[in-house]
Order: structure tokens, then C-alpha cells, then sequence
């Protein structure tokens, strides 16, 4: 292998595909980075299993090949390497074996790396039922729903946003059992199927896309497919059954509450300040001629706001909640208005955008004595 390329077209494949790599992977080769140099282009492949990430570079005036061949470097030195080597070009070449030399202009490392058969196969095939979605959609499904999705292993299923997909619509959905986010979008495809993929998966796509464009959604039985500008993006599935969530959305209200979404998430910012990580509940009493958000810690003290630029339709309520949740969800909306949604007292409530219904946040209130 021996080829020469721009600094920072290497450094930005690199980048991309060492989101997938795991330095704690219990098959050694996984912590690398396999280059895979043909006679048009340099393939990069990084995968810890879960998650595969591979970088098309084609083959023009930022990269010459001199030679053809593959080797496996470690993901965290070869990303270093280039990283802060003082050159505008790099020459890469494989010297003996998998020792690989990368020299700059004034710098020379030699690498010691893997064989590339040594690499596990990769199946990276276009199968399964295949989607259309915008990438900017999908930043968004992935940004407004993320959050809700559980950190804690004993429910695996409710580690994941799931896709659920019918009637030329998609409907995507993240819970932890205490806050629900849905997004829908529609679909030119009619497409039938439901899969749960990892929150941790999609944050790293999110984190790749650059531009707006078209993805390919490629969803198999076990795995989910997304080709897009030159990568090709692979996860596995989380197995189960997501739980049916729609019947925990209302879908009557007898209470609104409309006001601005910056100023709701002011408000909840200061009344916040007394609480900690451990308790961060807040109380919000309604009714037509106030509406006060406050929160209290016998250790700490108390804080009241008055929130006179809110609009409240309704008998009075008073409702408790996690301030986290509530800024969490709230954050979701690219809208500066929202409306909150309520049923009762200790039932949960909805937080919309105050003119589409293509995003919906649902927390669940708090108990307080």
C-alpha cells in the first residue's frame, strides 16, 4: 500500500470512522481502522460490532496512489497522528508487513499495524426495505427524541428511538417510562416496518451528517443500512418488542397553557437555581389570573416567578414535575411557541409546538407532600 493525500480530507474520513471504533473492544483488530487502498479510491472501515462507519475517499488530485493494498492501524494513533502532523500533504506506505510509515513534510511515524485479513468481514449490502429520508429530517428525528431514550441496560429495548413505519408515515418514539418524544414525518414511500435502533448508533449518524441531502434507509430484519455522500453507516437492531406508547397520549385536554419557549425555558433556568440533580422538582400553579412556576428545599429555600406573559385556559391546577425533563423536552422545539397540555393533576402532559403536531413530548408529573 503507498499512497499520498490532503491532510485534512484524510483527517475528516478519520474522524467519521473512528465514531465507530471501540477502544474497549474484546476482538483486538475492532480498536483499528482498516485502510482498504484500491486502484480508484481509499476505503476506511471502522465497526465495534454494533456500529460499522465506512468512508469512501475517491481517487483525484487530493489523493494519489502510488500502490495498492490494506493494512489495520489503531484507530487512536493513526487519528492522532494525523491530527497534529505540520503538513498540508501525507504520504502513507506500508514498509514490511503492517508496519506503516506516515511522513509529513518535516515528520515521520512508523506504525506498527494489522494484517487486513486479519479484519473481520463486514456484509455492508443494499438489502431490506428501503427509505428515502432527508438527512436534515432525520438530524431532527434523532435531535428532538434522543434524550428521552433510557441510559440503564435492565430494559434494553428502551435504550433505542424506535422507527415505525406505515401508511406513508414514520413514526419515531424514545421513552424511559417517566417522558415519552415522538416525531413523525411522512413517508413518499408506502412502507410497512418497526425497529428499535440504539440511541448511542443514531447520536454518532447525527453527528456525520454535513449537508442537506438524500439518505438511502436500507432496514433488514437485524440491521439497518444508511448510504449517504460517500458512507455507508451500519447498526444493529435492539431485539424485542418497543412498548405501544400511543395509548399513553391523551387525546382530550382539559387545560392549555400557551407562552413563548424561550421565556418558558428562562423561567424554569431560575427557578431551578435552588434545587439540585437529585430533587430538581418544580411546581407549577394555574389559573386564569396567575400562573406561578416555583420550587422549594426545606435545605435550601424557596423561589417563586411569575409568569405574566403565559396564557392559561382552564379551571385551577397545580402540577409538579423534573425541571430537567421539562427544559429537556422543551429544547426539542425549533418553534418559538409552544402549548402545554394537561388532563389532571397526576396524569401526564403534553408539550406541542403551538401550531404543527409533528413533534409531541409527554412528562409524567411528580408526586409531592
Amino acid at each position: 500500500m503507498d499512497f499520498k493525500i490532503k491532510r485534512l480530507k484524510l483527517l475528516n474520513a478519520l474522524s467519521k470512522t473512528t465514531k465507530a471504533v471501540s477502544i474497549r473492544s474484546p476482538l483486538p483488530v475492532l480498536t483499528g481502522i482498516k485502510f482498504d487502498l484500491q486502484e480508484n479510491c481509499l476505503i476506511l472501515t471502522g465497526s465495534d460490532s454494533d456500529i460499522t462507519i465506512q468512508t469512501r475517499i475517491e481517487k483525484d488530485e487530493n489523493l494519489i496512489i502510488n500502490q495498492t493494498g490494506g493494512v489495520v492501524l489503531n484507530s487512536r494513533y493513526i487519528l492522532d497522528i494525523v491530527r497534529k502532523i505540520d503538513s498540508d500533504e501525507i504520504s502513507i506506505h506500508t514498509i514490511d508487513g503492517a508496519l506503516t510509515r506516515i511522513s509529513g513534510s518535516n515528520s515521520k511515524f512508523d506504525l506498527n499495524g494489522t494484517d487486513i485479513l486479519d479484519y473481520p468481514r463486514i456484509d455492508l449490502s443494499k438489502t431490506g426495505t428501503k427509505v428515502l429520508l432527508n438527512s436534515l429530517i432525520l438530524k431532527d428525528i434523532i435531535s428532538q427524541t434522543k434524550f428521552a431514550a433510557s441510559d440503564k441496560e435492565n430494559k434494553p429495548i428502551l435504550t433505542g428511538i424506535n422507527f415505525k413505519a406505515t401508511n406513508h408515515q414514520l413514526e419515531c418514539t424514545a421513552t424511559d417510562s417517566y417522558r415519552l418524544a415522538k416525531k413523525i414525518v411522512s413517508l413518499d414511500e408506502d412502507v410497512t416496518f418497526n425497529i428499535t435502533i440504539p440511541q448511542k448508533s443514531l447520536d454518532e449518524i447525527s453527528k456525520i451528517i454535513e449537508s442537506d441531502e438524500m439518505i438511502e434507509m436500507y432496514v433488514s430484519d437485524r440491521k439497518v443500512l444508511y448510504v449517504f455522500n460517500n458512507n455507508i453507516i451500519q447498526t444493529r437492531l435492539i431485539d424485542g418488542s418497543f412498548p405501544d406508547t400511543n395509548r399513553l397520549i391523551p387525546d382530550s385536554f382539559n387545560y392549555e397553557l400557551d407562552l413563548d419557549t424561550h421565556y418558558l425555558l428562562n423561567a424554569i433556568d431560575r427557578v431551578s437555581l435552588l434545587t439540585n440533580e437529585q430533587n430538581n422538582i418544580i411546581k407549577l400553579d394555574m389559573d386564569p389570573d396567575k400562573i406561578v412556576l416555583s420550587s422549594y428545599m426545606q435545605e435550601i429555600g424557596s423561589v417563586e416567578e411569575i409568569l405574566d406573559n403565559a396564557f392559561y385556559k382552564g379551571e385551577p391546577l397545580s402540577i409538579s414535575f423534573s425541571s430537567k425533563y421539562a427544559n429537556d423536552a422543551i429544547r426539542a422545539f425549533n418553534e418559538p411557541k409552544i402549548k402545554i397540555l394537561f388532563t389532571g393533576e397526576m396524569k401526564p402532559f403534553i408539550i406541542k409546538d403551538y401550531e404543527k403536531d409533528d413533534v409531541i413530548q409527554l412528562v409524567l408529573p411528580v408526586r409531592t407532600f
